[in-house]
């Protein structure tokens, strides 16, 4: 009998070594160059590893350890070459603390197996763009807060009190009064219990990531992402003023919304870098939402979206990331600010998209990720899929720069024939 030492080494090593071997696949395809074979990788996958094995949605975003460990079989499952991206499981219990109003989820209001949802309301007005051009952190607290985090309401009445002579009160005989008076105060001490138990969550939270990471490492899978960031226009439309909100104001204070957007742009490039992941990958998301055709005009594009957007690009890439813009909607009216993008640096995970345009304009500027429709995935036959996906080496596989996924990721309701048959295609025709 062998050592249970050697055994360990002995199923480590093919592991490790398929672990490079997809994440240099991954990299060759995202540089425009050959890897051995088209990458197989979905950007996102929620439910479908969870639903398949009969978990219901709420288990899901409650239970991590359960969730995490159905998205690594799916992906071994299907020989995927890329872990989902665990930034994807939101922290629902420290949600639930906080009386989140943004987002609706499953076990919270809404029934167990309804997906999450984001809740489009304008949380920041019109009026109040002096404010928060010139106090944004003020505005944050005192405003923003109690909006969007029922809990955090405290805090807000606390900034909007008489300001306190806190140099005059910095003494012995007056310190102790002045927090003593503030904490004793019921809706202050359930605020601090609140923040404690957040403090408790957001540990467990990120060991769940940390082991997530480990478990997909022992798989010989890399996370398909780590950080995620949003383009500056999208930051102010979905979190603060709403898609109409947002609309209506490059017509009334297009100004106003330009200063936001440039106020957001650089906190948009140095979000990646200040979040504390407990993996390493170099490549950032950028979900991106009002940027397409459906949302704005070519003119409205130019002027208020591509200038912080290629900000953003350029940014992440000279502080040496791999960006991941998911291009939401159509794109094809912008590939031609797409090519002005550094080639081999960005990898486009595009949606709707004209596929012989995309390929000779931005062919020899950026991987082409995606973009196999979700309705196939949902209601096709496994052929629907391979002819698609066939279709895609067809165009874009001659050098190399070609991720296959769904649209949008695998969706909730795929049958898993459909999923497994992504795969199936990339090796009959997807092998250089």
């Amino acid at each position: 009998m062998s050592h249970p030492v050697q055994e360990e080494q002995a199923n480590k090593t093919p592991l490790n070594g398929e672990f490079e071997l997809r994440k240099k696949r991954l990299d060759a395809a995202i540089a425009l160059k050959k890897p051995d074979r088209v990458p197989v990788a979905p950007l996102a996958g929620i439910f479908y590893p969870t639903r398949i094995k009969g978990i219901s949605n709420k288990d899901n975003m409650y239970n991590p350890g359960i969730t995490f460990q159905a998205w690594i079989e799916a992906a071994v499952r299907h020989n995927w070459d890329v872990a989902l991206p665990p930034l994807h499981l939101f922290p629902v219990r420290i949600w639930d603390r906080l009386q989140i109003t943004q987002m609706r989820w499953p076990g919270g209001e809404l029934s167990d197996d309804q997906p999450f949802q984001w809740v489009e309301n304008e949380y920041a007005k019109q009026a109040e763009y002096d404010e928060m051009l010139s106090n944004p952190n003020g505005f944050a607290v005192k405003t923003l807060w109690p909006r969007i985090a029922r809990a955090l309401t405290p805090v807000s009445e606390i900034m909007q009190l008489p300001p306190f002579p806190l140099l005059y009160m910095s003494g012995a005989y007056s310190l102790p009064p002045l927090l003593g008076e503030i904490t004793s105060q019921p809706n202050i001490r359930e605020l601090l219990r609140t923040l404690l138990a957040i403090g408790d969550e957001y540990a467990v939270h990120q060991e769940c990531l940390k082991n997530y990471a480990n478990d997909a490492m022992k798989q010989g899978l890399p996370i398909v992402f780590g950080p995620m960031t949003i383009a500056a226009f999208d930051w102010v439309s979905d979190i603060f003023r709403g898609m109409r909100g947002s609309m209506l104001d490059m017509y009334r204070v297009p100004n106003k919304l330009k200063a936001l957007v440039d106020m957001f742009t650089p906190y948009t490039i140095a979000a990646p870098m200040l979040l504390n992941l407990p993996f390493e990958s170099k490549r950032v998301f950028i979900p991106m939402h009002r940027g397409s055709a459906g949302f704005m005009s070519d003119s409205q594009f130019a002027e208020f979206y591509w200038p912080s957007f290629k900000a953003l690009i350029l940014g992440l890439v000279e502080a040496g990331y791999t960006p991941v813009p998911l291009f939401e909607g159509d794109y094809t009216p912008r590939l031609k600010y797409l090519a002005e993008l550094p080639p081999g640096k960005v990898a486009g995970h595009f949606d709707r998209i004209d596929r012989k345009k995309a390929k000779q304009i931005i062919g020899d500027v950026m991987c082409f990720w995606g973009n196999v429709p979700s309705t196939i995935l949902c209601t096709g036959t496994p052929q629907q899929v391979i002819d698609d996906v066939k279709e895609l080496i067809d165009i874009f596989g001659d050098n190399g720069g070609l991720i296959v996924d769904c649209n949008l990721g695998i969706p909730d309701e795929a049958k898993p024939e459909n999923v497994q048959a992504l795969t199936d295609a990339v090796m009959q025709y997807g092998v250089y």
